[in-house]
């Protein structure tokens, strides 16, 4: 009984001293696992890992594992409403409808569920209480990519384009530099900044909408027209875009 009692009790010294760990990549002075304390914050792991000062830390990205089964049930929905795309464009006789949905399937499959949450990880802003240092779970991921000096269009597109990186142009025209489908949506676009944060744009006469500047590293997703399907499928690109905006630049390329 004393025995018992004795490995009880190792048990929970060590329970007590084990810690949770956050592991950070990428462009970081200390790369690896970090000893996450209890109640530990962004802040705490920023300053062991030390990002690079001259850094694109608007591009860091937070991984987390609470968030697979959520995306997990994203991509699938995305993945249901590209096969419900299809089947309606083999009804309508669009075979060029058809032809994209098959594509954007296959790219979306190959998409890996990686967790990812919004979060802004500048060590500036998170130092000096612009963002938020929050709270940090055991098995969270931090990566500090390198600066791309492009912009991608993809979607209904006849490929993926990526264009250099220029300086205050607006959204709408990275699209003169890639070529449109005519199964594209007309009227907007969806901007997917490197730091996860997607917005659609209006991009025709009536509705135009100016200052939406991508920056390095931002995604354009030019949404697939289906508002002359029976029915359409009105969620189609916003849960499109909310995908790609989990992936990573290393990943998405």
């Amino acid at each position: 009984m004393k025995r018992l009692g004795f490995f009880f009790f190792f048990f929970m010294v060590i329970a007590g001293v084990s810690q949770a760990a956050v592991t950070v990549t990428g462009d970081v002075a200390n790369p690896g696992p970090v000893e996450l304390p209890k109640g530990g914050r962004l802040l705490d792991v920023i300053n062991e890992a030390v990002p690079n000062a001259e850094g694109y830390w608007l591009a860091g990205v937070l991984l987390r594992q609470s968030l697979l089964e959520e995306q997990t049930r994203l991509k699938a929905g995305v993945l249901f409403d590209l096969d419900v795309l299809q089947r309606m464009a083999l009804l309508f006789d669009m075979p060029s409808r058809v032809a994209l949905a098959q594509r954007l399937t296959e790219q979306v499959r190959q998409m890996p569920v990686t967790g990812r949450q919004i979060a802004d990880l500048d060590p500036v802003a998170v130092e000096v209480g612009f963002a938020r240092s929050i709270r940090l779970e055991d098995g969270d991921r931090l990566i500090y990519p390198k600066r791309i000096d492009e912009v991608e269009v993809l979607g209904a597109v006849a490929e993926p384009c990526h264009l250099p990186y220029q300086p205050l142009q607006e959204a709408r025209e990275y699209l003169q530099g890639c070529s449109i489908l005519s199964d594209a949506e007309a009227d907007y676009l969806w901007l997917i900044q490197p730091n996860g944060v997607s917005r659609r744009v209006g991009i025709a006469h009536w509705n135009r909408e100016s200052g939406h500047i991508p920056v390095a590293g931002s995604k354009i997703l030019v949404p697939v027209k289906n508002d002359d399907l029976d029915p359409p499928l009105p969620e189609l690109n916003q849960q499109l875009a909310e995908l790609i905006a989990t992936q990573l630049a290393e990943v998405v390329r």
